[in-house]
């Protein structure tokens, strides 16, 4: 099977750490959040992978240089010269991806199962399915609602729950056409596939999940790396043998 990383943002959210280090490189525990995914995909028996890279792509390539031995996976680098969005970096690619493929962006911790979610997938008959996780968003204040400036309710620090994308996708290839040479945001191809009655479905996850992209969640992630280790589809050798080294980066 192939996935797709996409690795190639600057990291914005996690600056000033994000003008040294690429955010795929960022530590969690002992490895960078790039090399855990690179062993739970193996380990859900992905062989085929495409890293898409941008910005710090030499630290990348570096870094990961052996990996493909490491892991026993054939890896392959896809550099986009100037910044084509959330999804236009499939456009570089297209030729390669010619069967369901999953793509997934490169700072996402999860126990999810890739094998159960391309599963999924396959039964919805979806064109794509995007992961989910529910989010409950605590509002420390009074909320109002209005009628003009007439107040018709009034809400005391509620609690709102929305489902959330996980960064991880499965797509058939189909889904490719509506990709142009150009900047495109994931977000606008949802729309354009909805727009075209094409099957967009959601894959709903609940066990654990954390996008590394602000400074509070990348500590967090740090300090739950050895509660979940073992559900990440990863040996306990695989994490004990750097468990003991210095930090790569």
């Amino acid at each position: 099977m192939k996935a797709v990383i996409l690795a190639g943002g600057k990291g914005t959210r996690l600056r000033p750490y994000t003008y040294v280090i690429p955010k795929p490189l960022m530590p969690i525990g002992e490895q960078p959040i790039i090399e855990i995914i690179l062993n739970q995909l193996k380990n859900n028996g992905f062989n085929n992978i495409i890293i898409s890279t941008g910005y710090k792509e030499n630290l990348i390539r570096m870094f990961l240089n052996g990996a493909d031995k490491k892991y026993d996976l054939n890896i392959k680098y896809s550099c986009e010269d100037k910044s084509l969005g959330t999804i236009g970096p499939l456009s570089l690619i297209r030729k390669e991806l010619n069967n369901t493929f999953l793509l997934m962006n490169g700072d996402t911790l999860s126990t999810i199962n890739y094998n159960e979610l391309i599963k999924y997938h396959k039964k919805s008959g979806n064109i794509a399915t995007i992961s989910l996780y529910k989010r409950d968003i605590y509002i420390d204040f009074g909320v109002v609602k209005l009628n003009g400036v007439d107040i018709i309710d009034y809400i005391e620090k509620p609690t709102n729950t929305y489902f959330v994308s996980m960064g991880v996708y499965v797509f058939e290839p189909e889904v490719l056409k509506y990709v142009p040479d150009e900047k495109l945001d994931f977000p606008d191809l949802v729309k354009i596939l909805i727009k075209n009655n094409e099957k967009v479905g959601g894959y709903i996850f609940e066990d654990y999940w954390l996008d590394i992209g602000r400074p509070e969640d990348y500590m967090k992630a740090n300090e739950d790396i050895k509660l979940i280790y073992n559900k990440l589809g990863n040996k306990k050798e695989d994490f004990d043998k750097n468990d003991n080294k210095n930090t790569p980066i």
